[in-house]
């Protein structure tokens, strides 16, 4: 078996996360991630096995994927810790929850379905054949790099008429995508507790419906979202004055119906403002309101904004927060689609093709938390030492590094540990050491 030399920081963030498994398996954990980080070609179990230099043991680790699938909140909040430690989470954490699909092959992959193809692309194909995950990613800014997402933990969406198969099998029950979005969120507000912070939640009007913004205001959250344009909106309760009763509960909820149409299309109300929006600042027109909203289960801020392409509509639970986190917060919620994006074109994710229902969970999770890792440790280095574009004269060397470069950057780190491990340097001259440099260019 090979032994990857992972940077010491990043190593000790894998042993305190294969802590919490039983110890007659934790240990792979390390090297199943190693071979996941340096895998070529279509990223299949196979091609993890092989890079890694596991082929020996591989039904052992073929089980140890479903291991990890059955004990992924443990490992999840563990990585969360981390995270915070290593990033200062400032006075607002910012989270969103966002669903994706991943293809699969065969009749018999167990939580597979036919779903709506979000990006239908050239051949227009409006279902595809496979699993859908709803993730929960940490959305952090960056100094000098922008907003970065920073998946956590996820949950596998499967449709009603797919449950029968597995519901016994695994005592499972049947979930809609807003219960497990809700239950992402409970998780995350009670791993939150000890920090006394209260979660910000931003997310796709999808989502936007009672059975989550009940659950997610009961657990604590902040949830910021899109607002449907029919929304039935109303006005505020007028107040009572002092001394002055009324027989009953007080009203949640005014009298008076409220048209966002209305409100958008009237000339007065509208201000201009500053905001930070994809990491430049944007001039933006805006009109700000509250309002009341069943759903929502009472009173909301409503934000307008209007450009050349028309007028849309924002809402937060907290009446109190700003238009500036409000528009941001919706601006960062781009960074789950990054992540996304990366984790299907850099990791491959969707390519394992296995069959079991926790293997599938366990190497999704194992992808996301590989993604974690990397823009942890890349986090506070310099852009140097993350990217050379010295071979690439007709880039943008302005440009921000990606999370390939990132991780490229990773691998280049693991193989020079290995190599100053296993070589006695003083031996080589200085024409080896080229030679070495240029491979491991070519390698990562």
């Amino acid at each position: 078996m090979a032994r990857t030399q992972f940077p010491s920081e990043v190593a000790q963030w894998i042993g305190q996360l294969a802590s919490l498994l039983h110890a007659t398996c934790a240990w792979r954990l390390a090297p199943l991630l190693a071979g996941v980080l340096f895998a070529k070609g279509r990223r299949t179990v196979s091609s993890w096995l092989r890079a890694g230099g596991l082929g020996r043991d591989y039904q052992d680790y073929y089980y140890f994927l479903s291991v990890l699938g059955r004990n992924i909140k443990a490992l999840a909040a563990a990585l969360l810790r981390l995270a915070l430690e290593v990033i200062d989470p400032g006075e607002r954490l910012l989270f969103a929850i966002d669903d994706t699909p991943t293809k699969r092959y065969g009749p018999k992959v167990e939580g597979a379905g036919t779903h709506h193809n979000p990006t239908p692309g050239p051949a227009g194909q409006k279902f595809l054949y496979g699993h859908v995950w709803v993730t929960l990613s940490w959305l952090v800014r960056h100094a000098r790099w922008g907003t970065i997402g920073l998946p956590l933990l996820a949950a596998l969406y499967v449709r009603q008429v797919d449950m029968a198969d597995i519901a016994l099998l695994y005592r499972l029950k049947f979930q809609t995508k807003l219960e497990q979005a809700a239950s992402l969120v409970e998780w995350l507000a009670g791993w939150l507790e000890y920090l006394g912070k209260t979660p910000w939640v931003v997310l796709d009007g999808a989502y936007a419906k009672r059975p989550f913004l009940k659950r997610a205001l009961k657990a604590g959250a902040i949830v910021v979202s899109r607002l449907r344009k029919d929304a039935a909106l109303r006005s505020v309760p007028v107040k009572l004055r002092p001394g002055q009763r009324r027989r009953g509960k007080p009203r949640i909820y005014g009298k008076e119906r409220l048209s966002l149409a209305k409100r958008a299309g009237h000339a007065r109300g509208w201000m201009w403002g500053t905001f930070m929006l994809y990491g430049t600042e944007v001039r933006t027109r805006y009109k700000t309101f509250l309002a009341t909203y069943k759903p929502a289960g009472g009173l909301i801020r409503v934000v307008l904004t209007r450009d050349d392409n028309g007028w849309r509509a924002y809402f937060c639970t907290n009446p109190e927060a700003t238009v500036a986190e409000i528009l941001e917060a919706v601006a960062d919620r781009a960074a789950i689609e990054q992540n996304f994006h990366d984790l299907k074109e850099v990791h491959g994710v969707g390519q394992q093709q296995l069959r079991n229902y926790w293997s599938n969970i366990g190497a999704y999770h194992l992808t996301l938390w590989l993604h974690t890792l990397i823009e942890l440790w890349a986090w506070w280095k310099p852009k140097q030492a993350v990217v050379d574009r010295s071979g690439s004269p007709w880039d943008d060397v302005s440009r921000r590094p990606s999370h390939a470069d990132r991780r490229n950057a990773l691998r280049r780190q693991c193989l020079e540990n290995e190599f100053q491990r296993d070589a006695a340097a003083p031996e080589f001259g200085p024409k080896i050491h080229r030679l070495w440099r240029r491979l491991l260019r070519f390698a990562a």
